[in-house]
């Protein structure tokens, strides 16, 4: 939370020519590391009314968006090109329709050489994409957003908290 924001400098994904690399992240200890992050669907009180009720044609939205959402976590270093595949010790998807929103949270944990940020960020995205797609034949206006980091923590940077001044 003290820490100075990184800049360019700082950037790890680039080599001194300027070119994409993955990081060497080897000579690194493990340590535990956690991720936690959220995102949204909003659509219309009606699509949320089915989604609640599990009336939608193709099936329990929620269901399979946390099924989506873990698949993802685990598959993560293969769609983000410099991620690393990770041991995933814990993932933990929670989905809560709220009004007219799906508001989702997934936690993601390791023990390992380096975060799990990009994993719970895509277990969000994956779960939102998902409810989309579960129920667009009703809704085509939803929109997916607020995709963030709330808080991670382990490594050499230790604890971050989204503040309000993040926001």
């Amino acid at each position: 939370m003290g820490r100075p924001k990184p800049g360019v400098d700082d950037l790890t994904h680039f080599d001194a020519s300027g070119r994409a690399q993955m990081v060497d992240v080897g000579a690194k200890d493990d340590t535990k590391r956690i991720a936690i992050a959220s995102g949204r669907v909003r659509m219309s009180p009606e699509t949320a009314e089915v989604i609640r009720q599990g009336r939608a044609e193709k099936g329990d939205v929620l269901g399979v968006a946390q099924v989506a959402a873990i698949m993802a976590a685990k598959r993560t270093h293969e769609i983000i090109p410099m991620c690393h595949p990770l041991m995933l010790t814990k993932i933990n998807v929670s989905l809560e329709v709220t009004g007219d929103t799906v508001e989702i949270t997934a936690q993601v944990e390791t023990t390992g050489k380096t975060g799990v940020e990009m994993e719970a960020l895509t277990a969000v995205s994956a779960a939102g994409l998902t409810i989309y797609d579960m129920v667009k034949a009703i809704d085509r206006g939803m929109v997916i957003d607020l995709i963030q980091l709330e808080s991670k923590e382990g490594g050499r940077s230790g604890v971050w908290q989204r503040s309000q001044d993040d926001e």
